[in-house]
């Protein structure tokens, strides 16, 4: 496993464990059909915190364990950014570590 995987895996367990402070872990999996959605951000069936939950932090984890190419870029920050600044919540935290991504990912 490369030195990129390793941190890869370690920002997505920093993502998570924001996620869970914030309280917008999900314990339940949205309907197949809702994670079967080919939008952006599956905008149209998630918001922006299952979309993290149950699609970029699985298909991230999944690469990193196969040991799968990594892609090549990431702009999951700003979605966050706009996602968040609307909404009374300290994701300062969260939006540091998917801007770390982003950057681990786009270099």
């Amino acid at each position: 496993m490369s030195h990129k995987h390793i941190t890869v895996a370690e920002i997505l367990i920093d993502i998570e464990k924001e996620l869970r402070e914030l309280r917008l872990w999900e314990f339940e999996s949205p309907p197949e059909e809702a994670l079967a959605s080919t939008q952006p951000f599956a905008i149209d069936t998630l918001n922006f915190p299952q979309w993290l939950q149950f699609i970029f932090i699985p298909r991230l984890y999944f690469m990193v364990e196969q040991g799968l190419p990594l892609p090549r870029v990431s702009g999951v920050k700003p979605m966050a950014e706009e996602y968040f600044g609307v909404l009374s919540l300290n994701s300062a935290a969260l939006i540091m570590h998917l801007d770390a991504m982003d950057k681990l990912l786009t270099e």
